[in-house]
């Protein structure tokens, strides 16, 4: 439609207005109709969170997002605006992005009555009808609904009576738009009350002020149940109002963490063209979560963010150049010894119990590491706790007696020749790669021995041994007596 500059103008095109709630459903059927997914970039969430929101959007409801950190709940919440107008008229000079044909303060009323078919039209794009805010234990009612401001009301000699004279908080200023409250349990339950009316009722009230503004906007909140019981609630009377709580949740597949590691993952386009990671490296790192998420040593109730996986990819490609940067080399692959560089990444995105403050938040990083190897080697080999070393025709037998007459070390910082090289004079791995992977394709095998050697350590076959950015693999028994 024509971005008319008058109300007459406006009028005289037919323009009719819609409340935000029945913006957002009609622009919803109208993209199921044509076949446009607006939530395409939601992965995983496809025959669970995404059909219970629009089931939301088409009821006209608030929306609560219930799910633990790094489950998109404000992804989801951003992803709304996509579902308002790309642009709407506003009454220019409004604060409160008020409907030409619907003002509802004094002040725009009176520009109405003053003006008539006069009165200026600016246009709004969708971007701006968006407002988020981030609960805190500080958050007053002011910062929400609103309050006098004497500063205003002296500035232009306003009567503290006077409605011009209070300053809007943030619940108004999203008049028509989507407004989110994030962590919505970190607010102060006697500032949860201030938002009873305009869930219920559509409305606010300002402290000292007889005005009952009649605001259009559709709120969306999101929580983490852990807030529930460790910092607080959300309470009784403001649960009521909000129609619909929607449960989000964890990648259910490797695959799905996968697809969201390399959508979320911010990797200098340098380093995607000269580093090449591979998929079971990819694999390694989203196990490393997967684990992490049924650790005795990780507190359940906090979770385990996606973000884990896509913070861990970005310190292992890192890890990845810092090497070639080192060497003589213009591209290089990641491999088995850049899985350490994602320590940091862990330690900081997992929260511990006790036992697991006991441990120490690096040895615990290093237990999942390991105990990611072991649960991805059993997806490509043999179980090497079924088939032990002693019984006749196990396929680690040779292996295991190489490593009883020869010690092996490697350095994290071979160049890609000396790399392949150093790993090829373990011929039994060689043999055991060609018998239970064979259509693995050349380029491939190198990072396999590697994983093969260190999946034999975690499954105490060879010792393993890390210092500086060397590895020593030797026999079992050679390791103790030595």
């Amino acid at each position: 439609m024509k971005q008319s500059k008058k109300l007459g103008d406006l009028r005289s095109l037919g323009y009719s207005s819609k409340d935000v709630k029945t913006e957002l459903r009609d622009n919803l059927i109208h993209s199921k109709k044509t076949g446009v997914n607006v939530f395409q970039a939601l992965e995983g969430y496809d025959d669970t969170v995404i059909p219970e929101l629009e089931r939301a959007i088409l009821a006209r409801h608030n929306i609560n997002l219930l799910g633990l950190r790094g489950q998109a709940k404000t992804t989801i919440a951003r992803m709304l605006v996509k579902l308002l107008d790309e642009y709407i008229p506003v009454i220019e000079g409004s604060e409160l992005n008020e409907d030409p044909f619907n003002p509802i303060t004094q002040g725009s009323k009176q520009l109405l009555i003053d003006k008539g078919d006069e009165t200026p039209i600016k246009w709004i794009d969708r971007n701006e009808r968006y407002t988020e805010k981030l609960a805190t234990p500080d958050v007053s009612v002011a910062d929400l609904i609103g309050d006098l401001d004497p500063i205003k009301a002296a500035n232009e000699k306003l009567s503290y009576n006077d409605e011009r004279a209070i300053h809007y908080g943030l619940v108004p200023r999203a008049n028509r738009g989507i407004f989110v409250i994030n962590e919505l349990p970190d607010l102060q339950p006697r500032i949860q009350v201030a938002l009873f009316n305009i869930l219920q009722e559509g409305d606010i009230q300002i402290r000292g002020f007889k005005v009952r503004l009649p605001l259009d906007v559709q709120f969306v909140f999101t929580a983490n149940p852990e807030d529930y019981t460790n910092r607080g609630s959300i309470i009784t009377p403001l649960k009521d109002r909000i129609q619909s709580q929607i449960m989000t949740h964890y990648p259910a597949s490797i695959e799905l963490a996968k697809q969201i590691t390399r959508s979320e993952a911010k990797v200098s386009e340098e380093a995607g063209i000269n580093i090449e990671v591979s998929e079971l490296i990819r694999n390694l790192i989203e196990q490393v979560s997967f684990v992490a998420r049924e650790s005795e040593f990780v507190d359940q109730k906090s979770g385990v963010s996606a973000r884990l996986g896509v913070s861990a990819l970005e310190c292992l490609v890192a890890s990845a150049e810092q090497r070639m940067l080192k060497s003589v080399d213009t591209k290089t692959k990641a491999r088995i010894s850049d899985l350490l560089s994602i320590i940091p990444a862990i330690t900081g995105k997992v929260e511990l119990v006790y036992e697991g403050e006991q441990e120490g938040a690096v040895q615990v990083a290093h237990n999942l590491i390991r105990q990611a190897i072991r649960k991805e080697f059993l997806n490509h080999y043999p179980s090497p706790e079924k088939l032990t070393s002693k019984q006749n025709g196990s396929p680690y037998t040779p292996i295991v007696e190489w490593f009883s007459r020869n010690e092996f070390d490697i350095s994290h910082w071979l160049s890609n020749d000396d790399y392949k090289k150093t790993l090829i004079k373990i011929k039994p791995i060689s043999g055991f790669i060609e018998t239970f992977n064979p259509d693995l394709p050349l380029e491939h095998r190198t990072l396999h021995s590697e994983f093969v050697l260190h999946a034999l350590a975690e499954f105490s076959l060879i010792s393993k041994k890390g210092f500086q950015g060397s590895f020593n693999f030797n026999d079992m028994l050679n390791s103790m007596l030595g």
